[in-house]
């Protein structure tokens, strides 16, 4: 049997390191446009900052190691440009020799991924501007930086990679103007924390320009729809990205709500032995079990699993996910999970909400607060969503509460799971133990006002 994977990034490398230990026998193949493999995305704003200063410490695997270590053919700078379900070929695109040849599948597996989203603004194209997504616009803008020496940059857009990029920015002595169209930073923050994190980011004289609309790019300025203007010599486009689905569209695969791929739980379309992982598909929540689009390296990796394990007789499904998330701005790390306010409620759940804070370890040995915001739902007692800030243990705590919310424990619950206790590590009543009891606190309050 033939399995031909389009992608070699996070899913489709995931999807055929797995086959191949499912079926020593399948013939694998994986055709990729750009030059790099298996590259680590979420490491580029670390290589920008110089915390690693070589590129290759984001790419661990080549080409030759799939072919020594799996016995894949990895095929770089081989575009697909068309699929054709009917007689189970691909028409691929050889970028180096500009050749065109087809290819015949038993299994295909589509991981294109995603792309930077690109506004409508006049001046995107100009050289000084970069969206951050690949390892070649790593690339791009390290030579730019080493070349041109810019004195200000400014960061259109206030999600995960924007804030990143701003924290590495400023490392290189590059003064920094974040901006959104929105009014709070962080799109999947509510309002309360984000503005937590916006008073903590002012005290680092940072200058964040909110609800402002960029009109238009020229070399030495940025110019907004409020007649309004900002002089930098570097612009970072931090705007999203969308799940990058041209091909499977053209071949009839259904997109969902999301305009990603629809699938289901064992990874298939809607086309016979033809499957999709990565960013290109929507997945579903695990809390409202309705379909989302939240590209991450963690779910790209696991529909990768997923897809190899079901093509070679496993019996993987997924489960849905919680759109975990992390990230670290300067001191601080920023921490999600869940739903948000806004989600819950449109969602249906009867909310109780509260926000307290705690610290990770006794203050006398250098404990910090963490200020964490949860949402419960009254009828089940279940935890809906979590978002932390603070300095100091906020991986540990997110984590804790992702089982929790996975495996639906009542927060009444809380109070009694036996965590670890030391003062170097946590406080003898944990952040944890904090949540479920206010939250069981503020329950019964609700119960004794009805």
């Amino acid at each position: 049997m033939k399995l031909i994977i389009i992608g070699a990034v996070a899913g489709g490398t995931s999807a055929g390191a797995k086959a191949r230990r499912g079926d020593e026998s399948l013939e694998i193949t994986l055709y990729e446009k750009d030059a790099d493999i298996s590259y680590a995305a979420c490491g580029i704003p670390y290589y920008i900052g110089g915390i690693t200063d070589d590129i290759e410490d984001l790419i661990p695997r080549t080409p030759d190691d799939f072919k020594s270590k799996y016995n894949i053919d990895v095929l770089i700078k081989h575009e697909v440009i068309k699929i054709n379900p009917e007689d189970k070929t691909i028409t691929v695109k050889n970028l180096i020799k500009n050749e065109i040849f087809e290819d015949h599948y038993d299994k295909l597996v589509v991981a294109t991924g995603a792309f930077s989203f690109v506004p409508d603004i006049q001046g995107v194209d100009l050289p000084h501007v970069f969206n951050i997504r690949t390892a070649d616009d790593a690339k791009a803008l390290t030579i730019f930086l080493k070349k041109e020496h810019p004195k200000k940059a400014a960061i259109i857009g206030t999600g995960f990679i924007g804030l990143e990029m701003l924290e590495n920015l400023k490392a290189l002595d590059i003064d920094v103007t974040i901006i959104d169209n929105d009014d709070k930073l962080t799109p999947h923050l509510d309002q309360e924390m984000a503005d937590l994190l916006y008073e903590k980011l002012k005290h680092k004289a940072i200058f964040m320009k909110m609800e402002a609309t960029t009109k238009r790019i020229t070399k030495t300025q940025i110019f907004f729809d409020n007649g309004e203007s900002l002089k930098t010599d570097l612009v970072i486009l931090a705007v999203g990205i969308r799940p990058n689905t041209r091909l499977a569209k053209a071949a009839g695969i259904l997109l969902g709500g999301t305009k990603a791929i629809k699938v289901n739980d064992k990874m298939q379309t809607n086309v016979e032995d033809i499957y999709a992982c990565g960013d290109c598909i929507e997945t579903y929540s695990l809390i409202t079990r309705k379909p989302i689009y939240m590209p991450l390296g963690t779910t790209a990796n696991k529909t990768g699993r997923i897809v190899g394990d079901i093509i070679t007789g496993g019996d993987i499904s997924y489960r849905g996910n919680l759109k975990t998330s992390i990230f670290k701005i300067f001191e601080y790390t920023v921490a999600m999970s869940g739903l948000s306010m806004k989600e819950a409620t449109e969602a249906g759940y009867d909310v109780l909400k509260i926000r307290h804070t705690a610290r990770n370890k006794p203050k006398y040995i250098g404990g910090e607060k963490m200020h964490i915001f949860a949402l419960a739902d009254k009828k089940s007692n279940r935890l809906l969503g979590v978002q932390i800030i603070g300095q100091e243990g906020v991986d540990k705590r997110i984590d804790l509460y992702v089982v929790l919310m996975t495996y639906g424990i009542s927060f009444k619950e809380f109070f009694h799971i036996d965590l670890a206790y030391a003062p170097p590590f946590s406080n003898v009543r944990d952040a944890i133990h904090y949540t479920g009891m206010i939250l069981e606190g503020e329950l019964k309050k609700n119960d004794e006002t009805k």
